[in-house]
């Protein structure tokens, strides 16, 4: 075990102005989080404390992710996109998520009942990374490009350029943002907001 996720578990994970305190919501999901712990640990993973919450890895490679959340704990899967989910209780964590699955839970009953299952899920995980199994990710070409966003593209050379030259992740990040809004001044709006982010090539979260 990873000292270090023994102060996740006693002080979150330090990202909002609640760690630390006892509203911290890893207190909401202290059996749960053990729990799902130490059926971790059990199919040989290595702890680590990554992105500010445990992470479990297999000769460096990341297999999955646990954390606490509000309204329930998850048990994480890197590339769940390519486990066989035979009892369907993986799920996407966002809309357009294309590699990572979750299993959600609110009570440590589920876990308890799941363990089998889920420990044939991690091993199933391992095996996928030993193979050195990708996922096919979708192209940002394939995204649809908002009207607003293609006329200024078109009528700004300098910034299609710009946007082209971002990393696919950074361009995939804008596209669906901006398709997001269900007008087109919001739509407009965002993209005004953005242009000079993406002349310094940033995307959507960069600092």
């Amino acid at each position: 075990m990873n000292p270090e996720i023994d102060a996740y578990l006693q002080e979150g994970c330090g990202r909002c102005a609640l760690g630390g305190t006892p509203e911290c919501k890893v207190h909401n999901w202290q059996k749960e989080l053990k729990y799902l712990r130490r059926l971790v640990l059990d199919c040989g993973l290595t702890e680590e404390r990554k992105w500010s919450v445990p992470c479990y890895t297999h000769n460096g490679n990341n297999i999955l992710m646990v954390a606490a959340f509000k309204d329930n704990c998850t048990l994480s899967f890197f590339k769940g996109a390519l486990l066989k989910d035979d009892h369907k209780i993986l799920e996407k964590p966002g809309e357009n998520t294309q590699s990572g699955r979750v299993i959600r839970f609110t009570d440590i009953e589920r876990i308890a009942a799941l363990e089998p299952v889920l420990k044939t899920y991690i091993f199933e995980a391992i095996e996928v990374e030993k193979a050195g199994l990708k996922v096919d990710f979708k192209k940002a070409s394939e995204y649809v490009v908002p009207e607003e966003f293609q006329k200024r593209l078109d009528g700004d050379p300098e910034l299609k350029a710009a946007f082209n030259a971002l990393t696919h992740g950074r361009q995939k990040g804008y596209l669906l943002y901006f398709s997001s809004a269900k007008q087109s001044k919001t739509r407009e709006a965002r993209i005004e907001k953005h242009t000079p982010r993406i002349f310094k090539g940033l995307g959507l979260h960069d600092k």
